[in-house]
Formats: structure tokens, sequence, C-alpha cells
């Protein structure tokens, strides 16, 4: 590497805990080895127009510290470069112009996808290492590994939960909590199970289409069966995506919903909240029972929040190992750290065959973890229509007989997972343990 070369980095997509930790970490790791950076503001907003003023020097000095902070240093933007040639093409070339040959871009699956087209149109004009940041934590990773920014945002979630809980409690109400999670449903689990929520809503859990009546008959039957315990309060959380699987036919609030430059609906719109509120009310009106339910987003507080020690150091690491990549003339990879390595995730295993996009994770809901959460949970279960006492007091609730009940409510554990199975260790192996034990 030459000192004319340059390294840029760009951050798109959303906010997430750390993206300034990695920023930090790879000026560092580059201005030791003498290597000037820059900082692209607003992701690709400029230079996929072939404008390179909105930059600027980034250096020890200036970001040494900002890993405690949130936000980005640099700004962000959900840019797309990938809709045209011609654009890709704009951005190689102003960033060629820059003297920038080396690139390190922080996002999630949009922007991972924009960095392996942003390479391949480079034909070797370019080396690009991205960073995996996403507060959804749905970035095609191996299951054990989190994308950073997701802890803190479901450190700072649980913490917001555990208030609404003591407020549902205190007022006897219900709180419908919509939290991120565009595709999956990762960081509504994590907050939902880490708080102890009433129950928790994702998409990965329902057959597409999701019919509306399937949403609002999980969440009135929670009701039911908290009434029936002497309860009348409760929190649900939804995942914000499951709205993207609902059929449309149910939501016409879907067609008329804005896109974002990478074509995804802008969520926000649809108010999910204030739908499944209404639509429950209804539902329960028809039983004679009322309700008091209020909906809540979580998000944007959870998405520039200061990191916690945990993503500190993590996007720290990723920093590092991204620049360090580039600087030893690597590229073409996701970065990633498993088990306290380096582990560089070469760009062409991410995209998924059948979309031709970036590979995304989704909650795994035959694991263990997922079987766990939903045992947890207040919600119409298979087992409640094989004990017939629980069942009539669910009936009685509602006002109807226990038939009328299980005709209206059963089809709700149609696509209930199998409950878990730990398997149970023979007598020699116990017998082997104890002698291991003793020795």
């Amino acid at each position: 590497m030459t000192h004319r070369e340059k390294l840029g980095i760009l951050v798109g997509g959303g906010p997430a805990p750390g993206i300034n930790a990695v920023i930090g970490a790879a000026t560092i790791r580059a201005r030791l080895e003498d290597v000037e950076v820059l900082g692209i503001e607003d992701g690709f907003e400029w230079i996929m127009q072939g404008d390179i003023d909105h930059v600027r020097p980034l250096t020890i000095d200036n970001t040494s510290r900002i890993h405690f902070r949130g936000g980005s240093f640099i700004n962000l933007a959900r840019a797309n470069p990938t809709t045209s040639p011609e654009l890709l093409e704009n951005t190689v070339l102003a960033l060629l112009r820059l003297g920038i040959t080396q690139l390190i871009t922080i996002g999630g699956d949009d922007t991972a996808f924009s960095a392996m087209k942003l390479e391949e149109k480079g034909a070797g004009r370019l080396r690009v290492a991205h960073v995996p940041k996403t507060i959804d934590n749905d970035l095609d990773l191996p299951p054990h590994v989190d994308t950073f920014g997701y802890q803190t945002a479901r450190h700072i979630g649980v913490e917001i939960l555990k208030n609404l809980m003591v407020d549902a409690r205190t007022t006897s109400r219900w709180y419908f909590v919509i939290t991120m999670g565009r595709k999956a449903g990762h960081l509504a689990l994590g907050i939902g199970k880490a708080a102890g929520a009433t129950l928790t809503l994702i998409p990965e859990e329902f057959r597409t289409p999701i019919r509306l009546r399937t949403l609002v008959d999980t969440l009135a039957g929670a009701v039911i069966k908290r009434l029936a315990d002497g309860r009348r309060d409760g929190v649900a959380v939804i995942a914000e995506g499951v709205v993207l699987r609902i059929d449309p036919h149910d939501l016409a609030q879907l067609e008329r919903a804005e896109r974002d430059a990478h074509g995804n609906i802008a969520i926000a719109d649809v108010n999910l909240g204030e739908i499944l509120k209404a639509e429950v009310l209804g539902r329960l009106k028809r039983f004679g029972l009322k309700a008091r339910i209020a909906d809540k987003d979580i998000g944007y507080e959870l998405r520039c929040a200061d990191p916690i020690p945990f993503d500190m150091e993590y996007a720290r690491d990723l920093g590092y190992c991204a620049a360090k990549l580039l600087l030893g003339g690597g590229g073409s990879a996701m970065i990633s750290m498993q088990a306290g390595h380096f582990v560089p995730i070469p760009f062409a295993t991410l995209l998924d065959a059948e979309t031709g996009r970036a590979k995304v994770r989704m909650v795994d809901v035959h694991s263990a973890r997922y079987a766990i959460a939903r045992r947890y949970m207040i919600r119409i279960r298979r087992d409640d229509f094989e004990d017939r006492q629980a069942l009539a007091r669910y009936a009685a609730v509602a006002a109807v007989s226990v038939e009328e009940f299980r005709a209206q409510f059963e089809y709700l554990i149609d696509d209930e997972p199998p409950s878990l199975e730990l398997l149970r260790r023979t007598a020699p192996d116990r017998e082997s343990a104890e002698s291991d034990t003793r020795a």
C-alpha cells in the first residue's frame, strides 16, 4: 500500500449502538500504519451521485473516544447505489477520485449487498470489507454470533419493558409493544424472553401469509387466559416484521405505505399497534369482555443508545479486523468474530440463491431457546385443550360453551411447535459421571 492510497469508511442503513466503536478502532489501526482515513458522510447518499465534498478526515485525535457514544460520527443513510449500474460506477469513480482504494462499509443486509456489488463493479480497483451491524440480529452469521448493537438494544428494551410491566400491573391494563425487527424476530424474542413478557409474537412462528384474525385471536386468547387467572394486565411484545407477512387482503395499509431506497416498506406507516389494539378490543367485546390496552412502539429509543461494554469491545474488535484485513491486501469479506477469533466470511457465500440478495438469519422456532421462551408465555396452547378444567375456566370467562371456545380458538395450535424433549442420561452415563467426579 502506498501513502497515496486511502482507507474510506461509510455507514449505511439505520443506527445501531457500536458504530462509533468500529469507526474509531479502524481509524486508529490505519493511522498507526500511516494510512490516511476518510469518513464518508451520509452513507452512499452523495458519492453515488459523484459528489466527493461530503467527507471528513478521521484521525486518532478525533476518534479515540467516540466508542463510548451512540449514533454515527459520520452520519448514515439508506441510499442504495445498486439500483443502477451508473450509480455503482459513480460510487467507484468518486472513491477513486478521493484516493480511496480500500473501503469499510458498516451496515445490515442491504448495505452488505451494496458492498458486494460495489466491489464487483470496482473490478479490482477497490477492495471492500463489510462489518455487520443491525439491532435486528438477522445477518447470516453462525447462530451463536450476534451482530453488534443487538445486545445493547435488547438491554435497553428490557429496561423499558420492565417499567411497562409494572405500569401494566399497577393500572390493570395491557401493553402491545411493537419492537424493531423487519424480517426476523430476534430482538422481540430477546427482549420478551429476558423480561418475562406475557407473550411474544414473531414472524417465524406463523405460516405465510398470516391472517390478521390469527394475530388477533392469539392476543385475545392470552387476555382471556389471564382473566381466568384473575389478572387484568399483561404485556405482549410483537416484532414489527409480522406486518410484512400479513395477508394484504386483511391489511389495506400495506399497499399505501411508503418504501425506502431498498424497496422496504416503511413499517411505521402501518401503525400495527393501533390496528391490533382496535381489533382485539372488538374481538373481546363480542364475548362481552372489556380490557384496557395501550400500544407502544420501541425501537428509535434503542438504536442510538450508548453501547454497553459488550458492544463497545465487540465492535472495536470488528473495526480493528476490518482495517487489518484491508491493510494486509485482503477484502471481499464480511468481518466476524467467532469464539474470540477473527473469521472472514467471503462475500460469495452471503448471497441467497433464490432472492439474489444477502441472506437473512431467522429465529429457529425448533430450537431449545425458542421452545423454552414459548413454554413461559401465557397464550392458548395445545395442552389447554387437553385439560378440561382449564378449558372450562376459559370458556366461562368468554361466556361461551366449552365446545364454542374450542371451535373459535383451537385452530391456533395448528402451528405450535412440539414441546421440548430433553434427552435423559442413561444410568451408565450417570454412574460414569459420578465415578469421574469421585476420581
